[in-house]
């Protein structure tokens, strides 16, 4: 009997990155947090790190500048793991703004993703172990069928067992989540909302030793309680409720606009908002990372815009990358480090990144392929790190899942020396690409 595997879940380029790799001095181990090298980038990003959290970092920002493929964006993603599991990390281009009408809208939006709020919200909830259910029928007029009416249900903790009679609607939620003897449920007793968290093993009439259940504890404690819940909102999803608000006071005539867009009355309404809950110390600041690539392709309206953005009391780290030395501002013919404006470098914190050492590349290949699940021989290892050092480590990286399935193809699980060569023989790097651009330039169209 043939079986279809299912697909490996694609991993994102930094997936592996947990933090910045520091010790408890601040300094950077040569292999931390899913990083190799860039030593005092990453001590700096760390200083970074703790300003922030310490909020000595307003109105200023960070600049990362270095060759291509050192690790500007990994660092960047590093930061935001630093800040906290749930801090909002938002990374765009700035080639995606070039040439929008609507440049600021866009940043703006991409600053309003990247500011979070934690919610903590106290709820009155029913929560326990199903022991025992039953659904209850009545006879509807409008259907010869009889309908759900509700259910009794009994849950049961450590220390109480309750029965409750719960009306259809929750009835109906227990009845779509398949709820069962042994499952651990939580219902909203304001909303009547349902969730079910898991299986409790000691409960359960049958437990399967492979399966799918999540196992969970039984709770203690009393059947109906008080129960703290936290939850991360950024700006632009406050943004959107009120903007969804307005719409639906707004009459028949908004609800037929094909676009629907966020006012500055939202933003200023949704400010507000924030505001009145840090006040009642019912939510506080999650202050999250904006990165933006190759920023020396913004131009002086967005620079412009960013540096005022920066001053703002909700505003989140700015990251800006760049590759570029002295550049002229796009648009213009000011000439200028970076091709950034001065005043806004004036703002930044800059941190340098270095090409990397030929043992680095060799360290970054394996941690990506250990992450990819592509197992190297030491010739194939060997072969990638001169490819990253004499290429780029970014096409040594890009060149690990088609040798991959050149491996596959001749039957076998290792990727081997000719896999890789094969693969580099097929995929041109940038360099080659130029050389045979160049070299067949009169066939070339150009426009």
């Amino acid at each position: 009997m043939e079986m279809a595997l299912p697909r490996p879940s694609r991993r994102s380029v930094h997936s592996h990155i947990t933090g910045l790799g520091l010790d408890e001095r601040g300094k950077a181990k040569r292999i931390g947090g899913g990083l190799v090298g860039q030593e005092k980038a990453r001590e700096a990003a760390g200083i970074i790190v703790q300003l922030v959290k310490e909020g000595k970092l307003g109105g200023r920002g960070v600049l990362i500048v270095g060759p291509p493929g050192t690790g500007k964006t990994a660092i960047a993603f590093a930061v935001s793991k630093e800040l906290g599991a749930d801090t909002p990390f938002v990374a765009i281009d700035a080639g995606e703004v070039t040439g929008l009408q609507k440049k600021t809208e866009v940043l703006l939006q991409a600053l309003r993703k990247a500011m979070g709020i934690r919610i903590r919200e106290e709820r009155e909830v029913v929560e326990g172990v199903i022991a025992d259910i039953k659904y209850l029928r009545r006879q509807s007029p409008f259907s010869p069928y009889p309908t759900l009416g509700g259910a009794k249900v009994t849950l049961e903790t450590k220390d109480e067992s309750s029965s409750f009679s719960v009306g259809p609607e929750i009835a109906e939620q227990l009845m779509g989540l398949n709820v069962r003897k042994g499952d651990l449920v939580t219902i909203d007793v304001e909303t009547g909302a349902v969730r079910r968290v898991g299986r409790v093993k000691e409960k359960a009439e049958r437990w399967y030793d492979i399966g799918v259940e999540r196992q969970v504890e039984m709770p203690s404690g009393p059947v109906r309680k008080k129960k703290e819940f936290v939850r991360v909102l950024t700006f632009h999803d406050v943004d959107l409720s009120v903007a969804a608000r307005r719409v639906a006071f707004s009459g028949l005539l908004a609800l037929l606009e094909t676009e629907r867009e966020i006012s500055d009355e939202d933003r200023k309404q949704a400010n507000e908002i924030v505001k009145k809950m840090i006040d009642e110390r019912r939510a506080e600041l999650v202050p999250g990372v904006l990165f933006i690539d190759d920023a020396h392709m913004l131009d002086l309206e967005s620079f412009s815009f960013l540096t005022k953005a920066m001053e703002s009391d909700f505003a989140p780290l700015l990251i800006l990358a760049t590759n570029r030395g002295m550049a002229k501002i796009r648009g213009t013919d000011i000439e200028s480090p970076h091709g950034m404006p001065r005043d806004l470098l004036d703002r930044l914190l800059i941190v340098t990144t270095q090409p990397y050492s030929l043992e680095e590349i060799r360290e970054i290949i394996a941690i990506r392929a250990d992450e990819e699940e592509v197992p190297l021989s030491e010739d194939a290892l060997e072969l990638l790190t001169k490819l990253g050092a004499e290429r780029s480590v970014r096409y040594a990286v890009q060149l690990l899942e088609p040798a991959r399935t050149i491996a596959l193809r001749r039957k076998s699980q290792k990727v081997e020396a000719r896999d890789v060569k094969e693969a580099a023989e097929l995929f041109a790097d940038l360099k080659r690409s130029v050389e045979l651009v160049e070299k067949y330039k009169d066939l070339m169209i150009y426009g």
